[in-house]
C-alpha cells in the first residue's frame, strides 16, 4: 500500500471527528504515520524524509489532531533522534511512541551554572555502582519545561582524569527520581519559563546510557544539531513570526511611520524572507542526511533578526511599546510569542541569542566547521578535566 492509500486507511479506521486526539495519535504511529523516515515499527516507513510533507497536508484536510510539537519540542527535535541513533532497540521500543503522542514531555539537562557555554566542562558527576546502576550528583540550568518533563537526556562527567571532552557520558533520566528537585528560574519577562534541577543521588540504571561510556560528546553533537536545527529551522509561510507582527502594524498604523523606520522595515522583510528560505534549503539537505554544522548558522540569523524586529516594534509603537500585561509568575509550557504585546516580545527576544547555543559558539562553530578557519587556541584541550583550573 503507498502512503496515501495508508494515510486514507488510517482515517477510515480511526475517523478525527469520532476518536479521542490521544487514541488517533497512538493509531498514526502504529501505522507508521508519525514520522515517515523513521523505521518500520518506530512510527515510520522508511521513507524519504520528504514525503512527510504530503502525510501532514492530507491530515490536516481531514481535520486530524496534531501531537502539540511545540509543547514537546525537546523531545521531537532532540531526544528523538539521538535515540533513533544510539538507542538501544528496547531503548527505542521504550521511548518513541509516548515521546511523539506527547504522553511522556522531555527536558535537557545538559548546560550548567559552570558550563554553559563551554558545555564540555560539565561537572555533574555519574559513577558506577556494583549494582551496574549510575549514581549522579550535580546542578543544571536553563532546563525548558523541566518541571513538566517525564523525561531527560543528561550529560555527566565519568571520568575526570581525562580531557573534558572524553570523559562524558550520555543518560536518559527519570524525571520522577526522588533525587530530581525542580526549581523555577524566573526571567526578564517575568515568567519561569526555565529551571534549575538539582541532582542528589539520582539513579539511572546502565540500561538508560545512550552510546560507549566516555563518548558522550560525540553522542551530544547529534542532539545539538538537531537543536540548532529545531529552533532556527522550523517551515514557515512568508510573513511569518515577527515579520508578519512588524509588518502588520506598519500597514495598520499609519501615524507611526517616518522614513527612517520605512527603510529597517524593508531591511528586516528582505532578512526575514533570506532566514525563510535558508531555513527551506536547510530542511531539503536534512531530507538528503544527518544535520550538519549549517544549523548553526540558521539559528544564529534566526535570534538576530527575532531581536533586531522586536526592537523595530517597540520604536514604531514608543510608549505604547513598553506597555506590560502581566507580571504574575507562570510557568508556561510552551513560549507564546507573537500572542503577547510587543514589550514581552522585546524582553522574550533577548533568549533567542542565548538558548540552543550561544551566539559567539555558533560563530565558532560556522569559522571552524563551515569556513575552516584556524581553530581558537584552547589551554585546557588535553588537560585532564580534573586538573583544569577553576
Amino acid at each position: 500500500m503507498d502512503l496515501l492509500g495508508r494515510v486514507r486507511a488510517l482515517l477510515a479506521d480511526h475517523p478525527p471527528a469520532g476518536t479521542a486526539p490521544l487514541d488517533f495519535l497512538r493509531a498514526r504511529f502504529d501505522a507508521g504515520l508519525a514520522w515517515v523516515h523513521f523505521p518500520v515499527g518506530l512510527g515510520g516507513l522508511g521513507l524519504a524524509r520528504s514525503e512527510q510533507a504530503v502525510l501532514e497536508a492530507e491530515l490536516a484536510a481531514a481535520g486530524a489532531p496534531d501531537n502539540n510539537p511545540r509543547r514537546i519540542g525537546i523531545g521531537l527535535g532532540m531526544a528523538a533522534p539521538t535515540i533513533l541513533r544510539y538507542g538501544t532497540e528496547e531503548q527505542k521500543a521504550r521511548f518513541l511512541r509516548p515521546l511523539w503522542t506527547g504522553e511522556e514531555v522531555w527536558c535537557q539537562l545538559f548546560s550548567e551554572p559552570g558550563a554553559g557555554s563551554d558545555l564540555a566542562a560539565l561537572a555533574a558527576r555519574a559513577v558506577l555502582g556494583e549494582d551496574g546502576v549510575w549514581t549522579v550528583d550535580g546542578q543544571k540550568v536553563w532546563t525548558s519545561t523541566a518541571h513538566t518533563a517525564r523525561w531527560a537526556i543528561l550529560l555527566a562527567r565519568t571520568d575526570p582524569a581525562v580531557p573534558k571532552h572524553r570523559g562524558i557520558t550520555y543518560f536518559v533520566c527519570d524525571m520522577t527520581d526522588p533525587g530530581v528537585e525542580v526549581r523555577p528560574l524566573r526571567q526578564i519577562t517575568g515568567e519561569a519559563e526555565f529551571n534549575e534541577v538539582f541532582l542528589t543521588g539520582v539513579r539511572i540504571p546502565d540500561a538508560h546510557r545512550l552510546g560507549a561510556v566516555g563518548e558522550g560528546w560525540q553522542v551530544a553533537q547529534t542532539t545539538l544539531n538537531n537543536e540548532r536545527v529545531a529552533i532556527g529551522g522550523q517551515a514557515a509561510p512568508r510573513e511569518s513570526g515577527m515579520i508578519g507582527v512588524v509588518a502588520e502594524v506598519w500597514r495598520n498604523r499609519p501615524e507611526l511611520r517616518t522614513p527612517e523606520l520605512h527603510q529597517r522595515l524593508l531591511k528586516g522583510w528582505a532578512d526575514a524572507e533570506v532566514v525563510r528560505l535558508t531555513g527551506e534549503r536547510l530542511r531539503q539537505q536534512l531530507a538528503l542526511g544527518q544535520p550538519g554544522p549549517e544549523g548553526a548558522a540558521m539559528k544564529l540569523a534566526f535570534a538576530r533578526l527575532a531581536q533586531e524586529l522586536s526592537s523595530l516594534e517597540l520604536e514604531l509603537l514608543g510608549e505604547e511599546g513598553l506597555h506590560y500585561d502581566d507580571w504574575t509568575m507562570t510557568r508556561p509550557e510552551v513560549v507564546d510569542f507573537t500572542g503577547r504585546e510587543a514589550g514581552y516580545r522585546y524582553l522574550r527576544a533577548k533568549g533567542n541569542s542565548i538558548e540552543g547555543g550561544t551566539s559567539e559558539i555558533l560563530r565558532n562553530i560556522i569559522a571552524e566547521r563551515v569556513l575552516g578557519l584556524p581553530a581558537e587556541p584552547r589551554a585546557d584541550k588535553d588537560l585532564p578535566w580534573k586538573d583544569v583550573p577553576r
